[in-house]
């Protein structure tokens, strides 16, 4: 066997590198930097870009991804380059029952009442939905079902009562073909309180696959086990009052630090609450550096909405303990008035963290240790830190806002990203079943077009 070095080149000759190959080069090599930069610049900001005017356009969190021109973009990975899920959106007279769920039994709760606090996010979601360019009318093409109900609000107003949302959202449900297609896991809920699905008594039998939106996922609301599923579900953010995401704020402007008069706040009731007696406690002790007043929400002291705005934008600092009812509400509520959220609660779960590096603007404090150490760690910060916290969220809180999905930076567009990872390319459940030609039947051999409801469920 030889030895001999092969030569895998078609030509045993080698040309000269000359001093005119030497130029050129380069020239190509300038041409194509030039004109790349060129084509980067000549088109706007893609969809999924977060620049937005209600943030600054030098985001400095840890996203995953930026395009040439240096916009940020959500992660490619997992995700895709772009939006492009089909969503139907249950119509309220298809469906026996459904609007027993958006207005009670008589029909009287008022959409309107229902847009106020944690409460306003199902409606809103509801109706941005009915809006957006990702609605599909044609349930062929869907690649998720929305199921609209704003039964936190109806149950509150007396619309109905618990008995009667489990049996009116079984009935719905029996009516639906494609939920039982799939077992449920392309429909999806919004459930915007701590009570979560449980204020479907059943949703453990009739959800359990469901895609569950929820800006309560580490509360269980006395249950023994929580209906938020890390893995399956998605975190929302609250409802912040309009009057305080609009670009210009019509409630409160924010004062600089120096102004300020506390260093740290907690805005709510006791109700007997551990974390918030003990904060209460910590404001008699230290009342000049904490301010917890007990919020009246009814009576001749209640707190309106520009007092309690003025009241949580005094501090550096917004604590947010586990247990309220709202608190994660206010710790969205922080990033408007502009104080640095300290979280108290060790199991919360926080929005599109695959996007938000919430160690940039916001602290996570251990519940057990809320005492003065934790007065003594706060007033540690240095003012220039806690501004650059601040500006950070500023970024980032058009992530709070709900807008359409059309606009470059909102609640809406996130939650259709996190959609987007939901869909599935092949529908089944246990009540499925499919034959050589691709037809779907149930277990009767019932192709899926011809069957009827009532359907049975699990």
């Amino acid at each position: 066997m030889s030895n001999k070095p092969r030569n895998f080149s078609a030509h045993s000759h080698n040309t000269p590198c000359t001093r005119t190959h030497r130029i050129g080069a380069l020239i190509l090599v300038t041409a194509t930097f030039f004109f790349t930069r060129l084509f980067d610049q000549s088109f706007p900001p893609s969809p999924c870009s977060l620049n937005h005017d209600r943030s600054s356009q030098n985001v400095n969190l840890h996203f995953a991804i930026t395009n040439g021109a240096g916009h940020l973009l959500w992660p490619e990975r997992g995700y895709g380059s772009h939006l492009s899920l089909r969503i139907y959106v249950y119509n309220e007279n298809e469906i026996d029952g459904l609007k027993d769920l958006l207005y009670g039994r008589d029909g009287t709760i008022s959409t309107n009442a229902c847009l106020k606090g944690q409460w306003g996010s199902q409606v809103k979601i509801h109706r941005l939905l009915l809006e957006s360019r990702l609605r599909t009318r044609n349930k062929e093409e869907a690649d998720l079902f929305f199921v609209p109900a704003y039964v936190k609000c109806v149950r509150m107003l007396g619309g109905l009562n618990d008995k009667e949302i489990n049996q009116t959202y079984v009935k719905v449900l029996s009516q639906m073909p494609y939920f039982r297609r799939s077992g449920g896991r392309d429909h999806v809920f919004v459930f915007p309180s701590g009570a979560g699905a449980h204020l479907f008594r059943s949703w453990a039998t009739y959800i359990n696959r469901s895609i569950i939106l929820s800006p309560e996922g580490d509360r269980t609301d006395k249950k023994d086990t929580s209906a938020f599923n890390t893995w399956k579900d998605i975190i929302i953010p609250g409802n912040v009052d309009d009057g305080m995401t609009k670009a210009v704020a019509t409630i409160f402007q924010p004062v600089p630090l120096s102004k300020r008069k506390y260093l740290a706040n907690y805005l709510g009731r006791a109700q007997k609450k551990v974390d918030r007696l003990k904060l209460i406690e910590l404001a008699k002790q230290y009342g000049d550096k904490l301010e917890c007043p007990e919020l009246q929400f009814s009576g001749p002291n209640k707190l309106g909405r520009v007092e309690y705005f003025q009241h949580l934008g005094n501090a550096k600092f917004c604590l947010a303990p586990r247990g309220e009812s709202s608190w994660t509400l206010r710790f969205y509520e922080s990033f408007f008035v502009e104080c640095v959220p300290v979280i108290l609660s060790d199991q919360v779960e926080l929005p599109f963290q695959n996007v938000i590096d919430y160690t940039q603007i916001s602290i996570k404090w251990p519940s057990t240790l809320i005492g003065p150490e934790l007065l003594e760690y706060l007033a540690s910060i240095p003012v220039e830190v806690i501004e650059e916290m601040i500006t950070r969220g500023r970024q980032v809180r058009c992530l709070w806002v709900y807008a359409p999905d059309s606009e470059s930076c909102s609640a809406m567009q996130a939650v259709m990203w996190e959609l987007q990872r939901k869909v599935r390319q092949f529908h089944q459940s246990a009540e499925t079943f499919w034959l050589h030609n691709g037809s779907i039947v149930n277990r009767n051999l019932v192709e899926f077009a011809n069957w009827k409801p009532p359907m049975p469920l699990p």
